[in-house]
């Protein structure tokens, strides 16, 4: 029924020449994998240009190669080795000040810096903080190491950066850790891409392939053969999006 809520309102935005941009990001990756491949090759399949958030430390040479298969996949920093630092009654945080401010700042310079060597073109100078977490004295100190811009998933605030957020992740985290009900995820976009409309936001849809069940392999299926040739709805690269925006 919600599959229905999302074309009605594509429909009605097409009836109004209004174009609703989205963006797809993932999480964690690190080298080739199985899961990784299947989630690449179903992008390819409807022309979904995805965003990797790499963990620079533990990654190398064998990812950069592998990706060489897939044209239209941006790269960007996922923290540095994606490790908790905060205490054990707190949330985790990689880039928070329970170490000294210089050290997390070197990691973040030492990851861009890493994965512009390993992908080149493709690496976005984007930050994709682990737990989606970071102290804004981190992010006030981001344009001096390089980045231009910041991910993170929620609602957008004023930062010192570009915000180019998720706003639907399709994993129940917090329940079943599987995937979440279509219905609801379909009724959660169709929500937020009335919100966004008028804003100049982008709807961010948030993924991690290493840890997709059946069923979130089944949406990512379902929201792409909605979206990906309906004339109200454009697939936005995160490189060419920070292109455009760019001075």
């Amino acid at each position: 029924m919600s599959k229905r809520l999302l074309l009605d309102t594509l429909d009605d935005f097409a009836a109004r020449n209004i174009v609703a941009d989205l963006w797809l990001r993932d999480d964690d990756a690190v080298e080739p994998t199985p899961a990784l491949d299947r989630f690449l090759n179903l992008c390819g399949e409807f022309a979904i240009p995805p965003t990797l958030a790499v963990i620079p430390e533990p990654t190398g040479k064998a990812l950069a190669a592998h990706l060489g298969k897939y044209a239209e996949v941006d790269v960007a920093v996922h923290g540095w080795a994606h490790r908790n630092h905060a205490g054990p009654q707190e949330k985790k945080r990689e880039l928070g000040l329970h170490r000294p401010l210089d050290l997390v700042l070197g990691e973040l310079r030492q990851g861009l810096a890493k994965l512009q060597a390993l992908h080149g073109d493709r690496c976005v100078p984007m930050l994709v903080p682990p737990w989606n977490r970071i102290d804004a004295e981190v992010i006030e100190c981001l344009p001096d190491l390089g980045y231009k811009a910041l991910s993170v998933y929620g609602p957008e605030e004023e930062t010192s950066l570009s915000l180019l957020n998720t706003h639907i992740d399709v994993i129940d985290w917090r329940g079943s850790r599987g995937g979440k009900d279509h219905d609801t995820l379909f009724a959660d976009i169709a929500m937020r891409l009335r919100t966004a409309h008028g804003s100049g936001r982008m709807t961010g849809i948030l993924t991690h392939h290493l840890d997709h069940d059946e069923t979130v392999w089944a949406f990512l299926r379902s929201l792409f053969e909605v979206t990906s040739r309906h004339p109200a709805c454009r697939w936005r690269s995160s490189r060419l999006w920070l292109k455009e925006i760019s001075p």
